[in-house]
């Protein structure tokens, strides 16, 4: 029988291999953290993954969609991470200061500060909405662990949205560096204990 067509551009598949567009997205996610989004081009991302540009169109049509599956994707992976972390049978406080360390160390080398930054600029309307839908997903999670506190008499009764936002801001001072380049806290456990101990002083009964 003869074999229909390849549709131009799709790539050849291979059962026992990891997907292509994966591939494509994780190296194009590593190339934007490491050198931003003005920088990479589609054709840079085609050479790092050692396919045709025509692969990468087939996946994502734009940069602009690349970009924005990237941010998509990661910020999926956080909100996981935040829940996996939340849902543990410790005391509270303690999961806050693992949730902090284990978020500084494992997005130590990303500025999504940068990354929000340049999808403002660079994304269309509609690609701004799903990143900024994706980022709310992680703020409602932490909402949702601090209403279920709250209803246990864990933290004082107040705005879990607040609460929630504020503990997001403050973890940012975590990857706080001076004009000289040094840390305001020596490691990623020290950063978690200063943290929520001064969010602790605001939540607490």
């Amino acid at each position: 029988m003869k074999q229909s067509p390849r549709v131009l551009g799709r790539p050849r598949h291979d059962e026992n291999a990891k997907p292509k567009k994966d591939i494509v997205l994780e190296t194009a996610t590593r190339l934007f953290i490491k050198e931003g989004y003005k920088n990479i081009s589609m054709d840079d991302v085609a050479k790092a993954c050692n396919v045709t540009k025509a692969t990468i169109y087939y996946y994502y049509p734009t940069k602009g969609d690349l970009y924005t599956s990237a941010l998509l994707a990661m910020m999926d992976r956080i909100r996981l991470s935040i829940l996996h972390i939340l849902e543990q049978s410790i005391v509270f406080k303690e999961r806050l200061e693992q949730l902090i360390e284990i978020h500084l160390s494992a997005t130590v080398d990303i500025d999504m500060k940068n990354f929000m930054r340049e999808a403002t600029i660079n994304l269309s309307t509609s690609q701004l909405k799903e990143v900024q839908a994706a980022e709310n997903n992680m703020y409602k999670t932490i909402e949702q662990a601090m209403q279920r506190e709250m209803e246990q008499g864990t933290i004082r009764k107040g705005n879990a949205t607040f609460f929630a936002h504020a503990f997001m801001a403050l973890m940012s001072v975590g990857y706080f560096k001076d004009g000289e380049g040094e840390r305001l806290f020596q490691s990623e456990a020290m950063a978690a204990k200063e943290i929520v101990d001064f969010f602790w002083q605001s939540v607490e009964k």
